[in-house]
């Protein structure tokens, strides 16, 4: 274009010109905010080093029993016994590819634009980013849902502990301390374990969050310059848990073409659990989430791209992943279903 001054410019938009540079400082990108992913926030992570394979679980019927008696004199009492049962996992292998059009791309690798309009570094990220929610949804669809857990309680009018029935988050009456306090302890009785970790759908923190009971404790502390708000620290604090974690992860339920955007763990569920916060072999865990290391480089999900067919003139971007989300521990758990 000859000139570059503002009136040249004027008079060549005038005549239909636009710029076909894109800005490089900015995009409408709607990856997910990282702290929103949810599935590594309640169940560790367990490396694996075969697809599927074996791992013990000692009897805690015979953990938990006193085996200790007299000795007889000049006697000695019988051996106690330490049972184990084998228990199984089995990683199943999940991939996204997503294409570059080579030709396309030359446009971006010609004028030396920075990352944001770089077409391999986005598909890269899109790629990690679908890893990601696809664990989220594993996660939801094996652990954030009632038929996943042997110790099921739901909301309702009228509160039945017989019936395992309690009033909803949102009814004024509900005594939340109260009420986990004694979760906790059956828990605490049943699987050797304090909870240290409370999942709680959008619906079910906000209905938390809000109840007289729990902003009566919290509004005394507040200031002009620091307004007293139940954050999910002060939520902890208050129910005496290690972690409050709400499950805002989102994603597009509709098909190709279509939008529906949705929470991907049901809004209205919570799930109070004891999880440790790595593997271990002398402790127990609700649930874990078991990852393959199919390609050795020692990260669960793999990379790698590669170049299409001759003439095609494109190339691909593919992720894997392979994982077993699996429950471990029906003791260490209870699901809250209909809580609002």
């Amino acid at each position: 274009m000859k000139g570059t001054s503002v009136s040249n410019l004027q008079v060549e938009i005038a005549k239909g010109w636009k710029p076909n540079n894109y800005l490089t400082n900015m995009s409408m990108a709607y990856f997910q905010e990282e702290g929103d992913f949810v599935a590594p926030a309640i169940f560790p992570i367990c490396p694996v080093g075969l697809s599927s394979s074996y791992y013990y679980t000692f009897s805690k019927a015979d953990l938990a029993r006193d085996n200790v008696s007299r000795k007889p004199a000049f006697g000695k009492v019988q051996p106690a016994l330490m049972g184990q049962t084998d228990n199984t996992y089995k990683c199943e292998v999940d991939q996204v590819i997503v294409g570059i059009d080579q030709i396309d791309a030359l446009n971006y690798q010609r004028s030396r634009v920075p990352g944001v309009a770089d077409p391999r570094r986005a598909k890269v990220r899109f790629a990690t980013e679908q890893m990601k929610l696809h664990l989220d949804i594993l996660f939801a669809q094996n652990f954030f849902k009632p038929t996943a857990w042997g110790n099921v309680w739901t909301g309702a009018a009228a509160a039945d502990p017989a019936q395992k029935k309690f009033l909803k988050f949102t009814d004024a009456n509900f005594d939340p301390v109260n009420f986990f306090d004694a979760r906790m302890k059956e828990i605490k009785q049943s699987g050797r374990r304090k909870p240290n970790r409370l999942a709680l759908g959008v619906d079910a923190f906000n209905a938390l969050k809000n109840h007289p009971d729990i902003v009566e404790r919290v509004k005394y502390t507040g200031s002009t310059a620091n307004p007293a708000i139940v954050t999910t620290a002060a939520l902890a604090a208050i129910l005496q848990i290690d972690q409050v974690k709400v499950l805002e992860s989102t994603y597009n339920a509709g098909g190709i073409g279509k939008e529906d955007m949705q929470f991907v763990c049901a809004t209205d569920g919570a799930l109070l659990c004891y999880a440790t916060d790595n593997p271990a072999i002398d402790e127990p865990s609700a649930g874990y989430i078991f990852t393959w290391d199919m390609l050795g480089n020692g990260q669960y999900v793999a990379l790698d791209q590669y170049d299409g067919e001759n003439g095609t003139h494109s190339e691909f971007v593919e992720g894997l992943m392979s994982t077993d989300m699996k429950k471990t521990s029906d003791d260490l758990a209870i699901y809250f279903d209909q809580c609002v």
